[in-house]
C-alpha cells in the first residue's frame, strides 16, 4: 500500500488539494482533521468545556465516527449516524477541535482507525501530525503551508459559498487562535516531519498547487 502524509497549518489548502490529487491516482483520501472536528462538535453539544479534559474523555465511549464517501469520491463525515460534514467546518467548532486534538485519549482514541485505513489502502491522510506521528512511514510526507493572510482568505471564501455568516477578520484572529494552539501543544504539536518537503502555496493558485503535489506523488517509487 503507497500512503501519503500531508500535514499543515488550518487553511492552507491541505484537504481541497488532497481530495483532488487522491482522485486523480485513485487513493482513498483521509480527512483527519474531520475526526477531530467532528468530536470537538460533540463536545461543544454537550455543553463541556473544551479544555476539560476529564469531562471529554468521559464523552469518548459515547462517540461513533464513520467515514464514507459519496458517488464522487468525496468524504462525508458521521457522528453518531448523522451527516456532520457541513456542521464541523463553522468557525466556532474550530477551537473545540484544536483543543481536543491535544488530549491524549482523544488521540488514542482516533491513531488505530486511522492507522488501519492506510493498512487497508493507498491513501492520502492530511492533518497537523500525520508524518511526524499517524504515519511515520510513510512513502511521501509533505508539509503544505501558506502566510495566516492568504489561508483566512481562502477559509472565509469557502464558508461565504456555504453561507455561513462570518467576517473575513473573525476567520483570521481564529486562524492565528488556531496556529498558535496547535503549534505549541504538548502532544503531537503542528510541525513538519524532518524527512518532509514543504510546499508553500502563497504565491500558488489551486492548480499550480495541485500540479506540484500530483509531481511528488508520481515520483514516489511504487
Amino acid at each position: 500500500m503507497i500512503s501519503v502524509a500531508l500535514d499543515g497549518p488550518a487553511g492552507a489548502g491541505k484537504s481541497t488539494l488532497a481530495k483532488r490529487v487522491a482522485k486523480h491516482f485513485n487513493f482513498i483520501y483521509v480527512d483527519t482533521g474531520a475526526l477531530y472536528r467532528s468530536i470537538g462538535l460533540f463536545t461543544q453539544r454537550n455543553n463541556v468545556a473544551s479544555k476539560d479534559l476529564t469531562k471529554v474523555t468521559e464523552l469518548l465511549p459515547l462517540i461513533k465516527l464513520e467515514m464514507k464517501y459519496d458517488n464522487d469520491g468525496i468524504q462525508r463525515m458521521f457522528l453518531n449516524g448523522e451527516d456532520v460534514t457541513d456542521d464541523i467546518r463553522l468557525p466556532e467548532v474550530s477551537t473545540y477541535a484544536s483543543d481536543v486534538s491535544a488530549m491524549l485519549p482523544v488521540r488514542d482514541f482516533l491513531l488505530s482507525m486511522q492507522q488501519n485505513m492506510a493498512k487497508k489502502y493507498n491513501v492520502i491522510m492530511d492533518g497537523r501530525d500525520i508524518g511526524t506521528v499517524v504515519l511515520p512511514n510513510a512513502d511521501l510526507k509533505i508539509f503544505i503551508t501558506a502566510s495566516p493572510e492568504t489561508r483566512a482568505k481562502r477559509r472565509f471564501i469557502e464558508l461565504k459559498e456555504k453561507d455561513i455568516d462570518t467576517t473575513f477578520e473573525e476567520v483570521l484572529s481564529e486562524m492565528i487562535k488556531r496556529d498558535k494552539n496547535d503549534s505549541e501543544r504538548d502532544i503531537a504539536p503542528l510541525k513538519a516531519a524532518e524527512d518532509a518537503i514543504i510546499l508553500d502555496t502563497t504565491n500558488l493558485d489551486f492548480e499550480q498547487s495541485f500540479e506540484a503535489l500530483c509531481k511528488l506523488v508520481s515520483d514516489i517509487k511504487w
